[in-house]
């Protein structure tokens, strides 16, 4: 039989009856981070699938997303199982992969940091014993419940699945409910890892019991949880939660859970921000627009949230009528656009909103500025004709390109496609996909397709920035939608006097401006570049005497635009040196008897590169320059490099 092997685009020969392990081993795709499972016409299934002829197949490696899952949901039982074996009095609950990782839950279990050590030993073992997980599929819910109906959460979890197949995987005495898929054996895992422990609701709900809840990660290769364990370290000097509070950016108060304060100097950072937003937006040819916090219900039922999002929007009755605060923008900008004629001569129109958005998140859910109650989306509809999409996508990834690059974060792109469970015509969706892959082809940068992960109104493409650590932040996104247009009867008048649905394009690049914040403060570890900063330069007096003439300095790098302050205490320079740097301070500067004398300034940068007694109107040249054109680097820096070189 002949297989098609997807992401290869080519057909290999396979005796009948051949499972997609034979297809592993012909390809000699056997290396631990190699073929964790297989994509067979579009569902995953572990390698011991039996393949039929014209089978489209995709091998999953721990590269890919999909192959990640199934590594760390395979390495969450080996977790379950080291556990029981320790602790068999523990009852185990669920045991998902995530982001980085994966956890198990148990309930009648108490551990400690303390007991680490021991787990990871008695995984190892688990691993070198290199069981090949074993599927079994039930006749029915009997079945199943006859063989975990003495666990109170797998009994609830069975009586609670729909019609269809019911599974568990075996590996040595461990038996697990589960719909897998898994790796083909455990000897695949080279390195395992148990990150911490918490307290967790059973089922995210606070009214049920406290569980435990086990978090560990596993690789493929031994450098890779090395690498791994190194960023974690480097992550916590970055953490934000400390970073922010301590630098005077934002604070959390247990009156407003989950609803950020901005504090003044964090205020400074989120103007630039936004003025910088509009000022490329501007540019972009968009127009901007403002929409009430709180809208009727009647809007969010014909938007559809009323329906599917009610559980996470804030809601309550005035004067006998339901209201709700936004969770999103969209159907504010809906009403805009429905309220004003339009002609296809206006086509496209760009309308950007930087919208105060609330969604109720659960507590235990809340870090942050990633994960919060009250953000701030920068969102933009874009309304076309069908033949405008693949330009405006280009339009739109432009200005992704400024964005992200002008913070020096590179990204990489994904198109999601039509999923199951959809609205729309066979023919909506071809155009709009079209629309996107055409754009992105022409864009020239490497995408992954999601097949199938695209959301039910429309395919998207998502944007995924890399921070300094390497780390991937899915910020912005480019969705097409052909509902709401529907829902609300948008239209247009064409050339040829016809009324027409328009395309609408929902987009964002920072996502949300809170979040955005707070990976801007872990990118730069709180030293932002001149431009961001919110105090630029500071000036230290040596003594009492030297003040005068500091605050004349101060005034005239004021003037320049750039924001300065004096310390003028009675502490050591050496110690005003360390506070500065402590605060970040970009540029600071010393005056004493010698600089006032002759009109100038020492300079130091905040990480501790003396440069210098500086005349001054060479320091706001270079400074005004830097903060002017957006500089991740010092132009000081630059220029003393420069006339260095020059001098070779």
């Amino acid at each position: 039989m002949k297989i098609q092997l997807k992401n290869k685009k080519q057909e290999v020969e396979l005796p009948d009856n051949a499972t997609a392990k034979d297809l592993v081993e012909k390809l000699n795709l056997r290396a631990p981070e190699q073929s964790a499972a297989a994509e067979i016409n579009g569902v995953i299934k572990d390698l011991s699938t039996a393949l039929k002829d014209g089978d489209s197949v995709e091998l999953l490696h721990f590269e890919d997303p999909k192959g990640k899952e199934v590594f760390w949901h395979t390495s969450a039982h080996v977790l379950a199982q080291a556990i029981l074996r320790l602790w068999p009095e523990a009852v185990p609950t669920i045991g998902p992969p995530i982001d980085q990782g994966f956890y198990y839950d148990f309930a009648n279990l108490t551990i400690s940091e303390e007991d680490f050590d021991k787990i990871d030993k008695e995984a190892q073992k688990i691993i070198e014993e290199n069981y090949q997980p074993v599927r079994r599929e039930f006749s029915g819910k009997k079945e199943a419940l006859s063989l975990f109906g003495n666990n109170p959460y797998k009994k609830e979890l069975i009586e609670g699945f729909e019609e269809g197949t019911i599974s568990g995987y075996t590996q040595g005495e461990f038996f697990d409910l589960c719909r897998g898929p898994h790796l083909p054996a455990l000897g695949k895992i080279k390195a395992f890892k148990v990150l911490k422990t918490s307290g967790a609701y059973w089922k995210g709900d606070s009214k049920r019991e406290m569980l435990t809840r086990v978090y560990a990660i596993s690789f493929p290769d031994k450098k890779q949880l090395k690498e791994y364990l190194f960023i974690l370290e480097e992550a916590k000097k970055r953490d934000h939660k400390i970073i922010g509070p301590k630098l005077g950016l934002f604070s959390l108060q247990e009156e407003a859970p989950g609803m950020p304060f901005i504090l003044p100097k964090g205020m400074i950072v989120w103007n630039r921000l936004i003025d910088f937003w509009r000022d490329l937006h501007k540019k972009a040819e968009y127009v901007e627009i403002k929409t009430p916090q709180l809208m009727s219900q009647q809007l969010w039922e014909t938007s559809g949230h009323w329906c599917h999002y009610r559980e996470n929007m804030y809601a309550f009755e005035i004067e006998e009528k339901h209201f709700a605060i936004k969770p999103m923008n969209c159907p504010g900008c809906m009403l805009y656009y429905k309220s004003i004629p339009h002609s296809y001569r206006e086509l496209p129109l760009r309308i950007s909103e930087l919208g105060h958005v609330h969604r109720h998140e659960a507590s235990g859910a809340l870090s942050g500025l990633f994960r919060v109650r009250s953000f701030h989306q920068d969102d933009a509809h874009l309304f076309m004709k069908p033949d405008d999409i693949r330009h405006e996508i280009l339009e739109v990834l432009a200005l992704v390109e400024k964005t992200y690059g002008t913070f020096g974060l590179p990204y990489r792109l994904e198109l999601s496609t039509r999923p199951k469970d959809s609205i729309g015509t066979d023919k909506d969706w071809e155009i709009a996909t079209e629309g996107l892959k055409g754009a992105l082809d022409d864009w020239g940068q490497p995408y992954r397709i999601n097949e199938g992960d695209g959301a039910f109104y429309g395919p998207k493409i998502d944007i995924h920035i890399r921070d300094a650590l390497g780390r991937s932040w899915q910020c912005g996104t480019i969705q097409l939608d052909m509902a709401l247009p529907e829902k609300f009867k948008l239209e247009y008048v064409d050339s040829d006097g016809e009324a027409k649905r328009p395309v609408m394009v929902h987009r964002a690049i920072f996502g949300s401006v809170e979040r955005f914040f707070g990976i801007l403060i872990e990118h730069f570890v709180g030293k932002f570049p001149l431009w961001l900063s919110p105090l630029q330069v500071r000036i230290l007096t040596v003594a009492d005497r030297h003040e005068e003439y500091a605050q004349k300095v101060c005034k005239e790098i004021r003037k320049a635009g750039l924001l300065c302050d004096v310390d003028h205490s009675s502490e050591s320079v050496s110690k005003k040196v360390r506070n500065a740097q402590l605060m970040q301070i970009n540029y600071i500067l010393t005056v004493g008897d010698k600089e006032a004398e002759n009109k100038t300034v020492g300079l130091r940068t905040r990480d501790n590169v003396v440069h210098g007694e500086v005349q001054l109107e060479t320091l706001l040249s270079l400074l005004t320059r830097e903060d002017k054109e957006l500089s991740l680097v010092s132009y000081f820096a630059k220029e003393e490099s420069h006339e260095q070189n020059c001098c070779k």
